[in-house]
């Protein structure tokens, strides 16, 4: 399939801010740009005709507009923002501001996510406000969206939102991408519970979720793991038999935009003036928004410390500070910036001198063009933050090199650094580190300089902020693509209605049903697991009537199966086929097998089991079992793979099969299997319906010896032999409900699914089922 046409015909695009700031005076609206941040760079990409990237679909950009609008303005603001702006804004009271943006999102989660946990403030009614403010945009969303639209949205400010308009509209195809950090989970559980695991719901109403960097796609993961049990495959999550794929995909900047204006008549004077100014000293350029996950200070300090490591460089070298004002009001904030002009102004006294000042400092925004004249002029660019996304102000520096010259310094914190690999890379929490990379950028040559950035330019030339977007929103149809496949083998209404008439119209019917999961719902500890009072009457009813023949398959012992269902008249099949037990007649082993390997085994699993705290070993007759269901989930996945390693090795010359499974190993006797197992039955000629359910590899096996007119039923999502899928036990129990209601009801029509409710779980009304 050509990737161009996955792309939407409309995105509406979702941020806390606006591409623009609504100023109010004197009654009047003004309209001014939104520098720097998120909304910068997508309006670059969203505005973009690009010839290099496929044209951009059309857009509308919902979002905050930056101040709090009076009521008598809200309607103008809204229609220009519309026609001019493609926006629909949001309008936020003084409140809401304070207690959401100021509040929830830069005192709670901006230090928890930059692992500052002491900054962070856990206050109820802060969280219940950024509840408030995302079904806000949940409310204002659903007024505009379209069924074919993608739904972008961006940023810690509105991780709730997704669930909440996939609750809305299951159909919809929605992106989240967070452009901060995500911790690691002994960071993430300090959230009170009920907040994490909200958040982590909300961002898993996305089809696809995205970051800048892998690390932060794992400790995403990873929390998921921990705080809501979902397990991933090949970082693809199952959220209520839906796909939610985790991806990274590292930000660009708009190179060309950058390189060009670099390049451009105006910038060209502006830098040599700015040259002028600094004496032909060498420049070392700080630019950062005032934040404590940049490092301000420590750079400072490193400066500093070069200056009294190097001596020689006094006089010869400056340090040209642009700190952009942010957040003020926040004393934290208001407290750092009090820091860095004490330490300034300590250095420049400590040593300056009349002819020349050590650190050259700004505390405001500049405009662009000045912007790029000073990553243009400047010799080295000191990037260092402590904690950091991606940073795209290493990125912007590149991009204006036009003469491939210059040197990045680079804090090994920052998303951007495993991109940039050719920058000098630096801890940003060692002043003496700092101190010796500015010594080396200032003494590098220019052969050296240009070799590094060269590689940069042409990496961030090819993969550009463009690029980022497309990428990101093909990635987001792709994954619903494979949604729609996985609901192509959905068992739908005309599926089951199928099934259901061949049920009615057979005499013999052979019921393969696998107990495990399928039936039995999964426990940490085996023993706890127990068939419930539903199951019990639904096999029951499907028993006693003389047509049926019901076989429980499972890899349980065979004492337990019989203290669940020996009082039923069943067959069972027990540790995956090594016992057999026919309908009124004793238990049989399928074959002559051996146990005598379990003695020389069983130290080994035992070893591994010691060794991580909740791992234990079940033993059956003819089969051992390590479990990890109740250890840590990455640490138990580790030793697993472990495990399976050595007793490949160790069993290369014994008849034993090792077979990995849902956080257990089981090692077992070779040349028995679920399949061969339900052969005992499938010999007999007499049936004509047969239904095989199954939840794993191992009833793979079974759906592989199955003939050709046989159903076969799989419950979850994962690639498979089975002719239908289904979402959940639950689903397979529905089934089995519809079974005896066929019976009881025979010869009435059954209402379809808008005639009257389902016996079990609901499905999404516009993918249509198998056989629809």
């Amino acid at each position: 399939m050509d990737k161009t046409s996955l792309m939407p015909k409309r995105t509406v695009v979702v941020s806390n801010r606006l591409p623009f700031t609504v100023i109010q005076e004197n009654g009047a609206i003004q309209f001014k740009d939104s520098v720097g941040g998120v909304a910068t760079g997508l309006r670059s990409v969203l505005c973009s005709s690009q010839s290099s990237q496929p044209p951009q679909p059309e857009y509308v950009w919902v979002g905050w507009p930056g101040s709090a609008i009076n009521s008598g303005l809200q309607k103008e603001v809204q229609s220009k923002a519309f026609s001019e702006f493609h926006s629909y804004p949001v309008f936020l009271s003084e409140q809401d501001i304070e207690d959401f943006y100021q509040g929830f999102c830069n005192r709670t989660l901006w230090p928890l996510f930059h692992y500052f946990p002491s900054h962070a403030r856990y206050e109820e009614a802060q969280w219940l406000h950024y509840k408030k403010v995302n079904r806000f945009f949940s409310d204002a969303l659903l007024k505009i969206i379209k069924d074919d639209d993608v739904l972008w949205i961006h940023d810690y400010h509105l991780m709730l939102l997704p669930n909440l308009i996939r609750n809305e509209l299951p159909d919809l195809r929605i992106g989240f991408f967070l452009h901060i950090p995500f911790p690691q989970f002994e960071l993430f559980r300090l959230l009170p519970e009920g907040w994490r695991r909200e958040i982590l719901e909300g961002l898993l109403g996305a089809d696809l979720v995205g970051f800048h960097v892998h690390d932060y796609a794992r400790y995403f993961l990873r929390c998921v793991q921990r705080i809501l049990g979902h397990k991933h495959y090949m970082d693809q999550l199952t959220v209520d038999a839906r796909p939610v794929q985790v991806s990274t995909f590292p930000m660009g900047v708009d190179f060309q935009k950058f390189f060009v204006t670099a390049a451009s008549p105006e910038v060209k004077k502006e830098k040599e003036g700015l040259r002028k100014a600094m004496a032909n000293s060498k420049v070392v350029l700080s630019v950062d928004r005032q934040d404590y996950s940049k490092g301000i200070i420590h750079r400072l300090k490193g400066f500093e410390k070069m200056l009294e490591m190097n001596p020689e460089w006094h006089g010869r070298v400056s340090l040209v500070m642009v700190v952009v004002p942010s957040r003020i009001g926040i004393q934290d904030y208001e407290d750092m910036k009090k820091q860095i002009e004490e330490l300034i102004g300590r250095i420049n006294g400590k040593f300056g001198s009349l002819t020349w000042t050590p650190i050259v400092y700004q505390y405001r925004s500049v405009p662009f063009e000045t912007l790029v004249a000073l990553y243009a002029m400047s010799d080295v660019a000191l990037v260092t933050p402590l904690r950091d996304g991606m940073n795209l102000v290493a990125k912007e520096y590149l991009a204006s090199r036009t003469d491939e010259s210059g040197v990045l310094i680079l804090s090994e914190m920052a998303g951007a650094a495993k991109e940039l690999r050719e920058a000098v890379i630096i801890n940003p929490n060692d002043p003496s580190e700092i101190a010796g990379a500015l010594k080396m950028a200032l003494e590098m040559s220019l052969e050296e300089q240009v070799s590094r950035n060269r590689i940069m330019q042409k990496r961030l030339r090819r993969y550009d902020v463009a690029r980022w977007a497309h990428a990101f929103l093909n990635d987001v149809t792709s994954v619903r693509h494979s949604h729609e496949k996985f609901y192509g083998k959905l068992l739908g209404f005309s599926g089951e209605r199928h099934i259901l008439q061949q049920y009615s119209r057979s005499v013999r019917r052979l019921l393969l049903l696998d107990c495990d999961v399928t039936l039995v719902p999964y426990v940490k500890r085996p023993y706890l697991a127990r068939p419930s009072e539903e199951l019990l009457k639904i096999l029951h009813k499907l028993t006693v009537n003389s047509k049926n023949e019901v076989v429980l398959v499972s890899g349980r012992d065979r004492s337990t199966l019989q203290t669940w269902f020996g009082s039923l008249p069943v067959g069972l099949v027990a540790e995956h086929g090594v016992w057999i037990k026919q309908r009124h007649q004793d238990w049989s082993l399928i074959r002559p097998l051996e146990s005598d390997w379990k003695r020389k085994m069983r130290p080994l699993l035992e070893a591994y089991a010691d060794r991580l705290t909740g791992a234990f070993v079940e033993e059956k007759e003819f089969s051992l079992v390590w479990h990890c269901r109740a250890a840590d989930e990455r640490e138990g996945i580790r030793a697993a793979r472990e495990l399976t390693d050595d007793l490949l090795a160790f069993t290369a010359n014994m008849d034993v099969q090792i077979l990995p499974g849902n956080r257990i190993v089981e090692v077992r006797c070779g040349g028995v299997n679920k399949g061969i197992a339900a052969q005992q039955w499938l010999s007999r000629s007499d049936f004509d319906f047969i239904l095989a359910v199954g939840d794993d590899k191992t009833g793979e096996d079974m759906f592989m010896v199955l003939p050709e007119r046989a159903n076969s039923i799989r419950v979850g999502m994962p690639a498979t032999k089975a002719q239908f899928t289904l979402h959940k036990r639950e689903d397979v129990l529905g089934l089995l409900k519809q079974f005896i209601r066929e019976e009881e009801f025979k010869g009435e029509t059954l209402p379809r699914p808008e005639e009257g409710p389902r016996l079990y779980g609901k499905r999404p009304g516009s993918v249509p089922g198998a056989l629809a």
